[in-house]
């Protein structure tokens, strides 16, 4: 009984955990729901979105309720009154509402600020999330297909063995040729075990973000044509990201807020005005009765600040020193963005070249091989010339669906930097890919 490779039985047992295919956005579905640095960023946006609450506080009223019991006992020396022994129970209801204070007012600012800073960071994770999902998937894709491509090779350079077998059996070739052919068929067989490997291992980094080992995926269509980005140009693109990139709009809000904090830490200097009502009672139990007291103050309070160490001068001086580091790294968010740009677009650009240029590799190398065949039947040329012929069809393939999927990468890195990538990119690349395996 013919006995199946073992390199076959790991890719039977890896590629059956589950026969139906699924999509790229079904990928990033579930990634959303698994991967636990998106589920840190969107629990980071929940809790700053409380920050406008809190910095509102400040400008809405304040209501406190305090209250104390006390025993008191005491002697005197008045023959009327020797012993003084009493109970006092108070309680006050004070309401505070601030009419001017400056400071308050631009830290309600600032939380505005913050909660719109968290909207951006939590969108910049949602693109980095379509990035790693996109890049997983790929990165699955093309192990598949270097599997594939292995053993579609060791199927034609089996066929050659054969034909060098049969050839040396009637004399009309060496043992040489047989040799040969046999080394590339057991080399063959070497990489599909590593080629195994490394699809493990990419299948695991697939679950690491979607939380699921990855069935089979759906590949590109055949004969798909990518286009180049619209615009085809760099320039816009670069001005996009230096304006829109999610990075440069976080750091500019990021820069706003320095400002602001110089404003709110100089009204440390100013004076505050509060409209403060109190209700209070005092109540006696004693020796001469029960006595009761209450009494209600309205009011406006006025406080000035005139000295505190040094302090409110020297948060002064902090703040602009801040505000001058937060306008640097902005004007490095905005460099950072534009080579980013610059090189995703540049990637775009060389894979779709680097895709033509293996396209027509690819039609000479099967010229080439179909040549050498023709060339090795009529004894013109030797095996080990078939042979390469072959390994270098294989190989163009491989590299062509390498440069295919960089190429979608790149694409989705460029409107990452932009600031304009979303769910409706990964859907719009659904359509490059085969319809799900029934």
């Amino acid at each position: 009984m013919k006995k199946t490779p073992l390199a076959v039985l790991i890719a039977s047992a890896l590629l059956s955990l589950d026969a139906t295919a699924f999509n790229l956005m079904e990928a990033y579905r579930d990634a959303q729901a698994y991967d636990s640095q998106f589920a840190s960023a969107r629990a980071a946006r929940e809790a700053n979105s409380e920050k406008s609450v809190q910095g509102r506080a400040g400008l809405l009223p304040s209501v406190n309720l305090t209250g104390s019991a006390s025993k008191i006992n005491g002697s005197s020396t008045s023959t009327y009154t020797p012993n003084i022994d009493y109970t006092a129970k108070t309680y006050q209801v004070q309401l505070r509402q601030p009419l001017y204070n400056r400071a308050n007012g631009e830290l309600y600012e600032q939380s505005k600020l913050q909660v719109a800073v968290s909207e951006v960071q939590f969108d910049q994770a949602k693109s980095d999330l379509i990035i790693r999902v996109a890049q997983a998937y790929f990165d699955v894709l093309a192990a598949q297909d270097t599997i594939g491509f292995i053993q579609a090779q060791r199927v034609a350079i089996a066929e050659q063995l054969a034909s060098a077998k049969r050839n040396f059996e009637v004399g009309t070739a060496t043992i040489t040729d047989t040799h040969e052919a046999q080394a590339r068929f057991d080399l063959s067989n070497a990489q599909e075990i590593a080629a195994i490997n490394d699809l493990e291992v990419k299948r695991n980094a697939f679950a690491q973000i979607t939380g699921k080992l990855p069935p089979p995926l759906v590949s590109l269509k055949a004969g798909l044509k990518l286009s180049p980005p619209e615009p085809a140009t760099m320039d816009p693109w670069v001005q996009n990201a230096e304006s829109g990139n999610f990075g440069v709009v976080a750091q500019g809000l990021l820069a706003e807020i320095a400002k602001l904090d110089i404003t709110r830490n100089r009204a440390g200097h100013l004076p505050t005005v509060d409209a403060v009502a109190t209700y209070g009672s005092n109540t006696t139990l004693g020796f001469t009765g029960t006595t009761t007291a209450t009494t209600t103050n309205i009011g406006v309070q006025l406080t000035i600040p005139l000295f505190s160490g040094y302090a409110t001068s020297s948060k002064i001086r902090e703040a602009i020193s801040l505000e001058d580091k937060a306008r640097a790294d902005l004007d490095t968010a905005r460099r950072n963005a534009a080579q980013s740009t610059r090189t995703a677009f540049l990637g775009v650009l060389s894979g779709l070249s680097q895709i033509r240029a293996l396209e027509a590799a690819e039609v000479s190398s099967k010229s080439a091989l179909d040549s050498n065949r023709l060339g090795y039947e009529v004894g013109v040329r030797i095996n080990i010339d078939v042979l390469n012929a072959q390994q270098q069809l294989y190989s163009t393939r491989r590299d062509l669906a390498k440069a295919r999927y960089d190429m979608l990468l790149n694409s989705l890195r460029l409107k990452a930097a932009a600031g304009s990538l979303s769910e409706a990119d990964l859907m719009q690349f659904n359509e490059l890919f085969e319809t799900r395996q029934p």
